[in-house]
């Protein structure tokens, strides 16, 4: 039976269109974001106002 916490880190990112309309950001913009700043929710939050402002 396959172990759970090996499925990749990829299922627990951001989705870059959620982002995108949440700060109401390209989602190219959203996409760089994550790139960046990988899973780390709050870092993303904050760049994406940086951006979005």
């Amino acid at each position: 039976m396959p172990d759970q916490h090996s499925a990749p880190a990829l299922s627990h990112l951001y989705d870059p269109k959620v982002l995108a309309k949440k700060h109401r950001i390209s989602i190219d913009d959203a996409v760089k974001i994550i790139a960046v700043h990988g899973s780390d929710r709050k870092a993303i939050d904050k760049a994406a106002r940086r951006v979005a402002a």
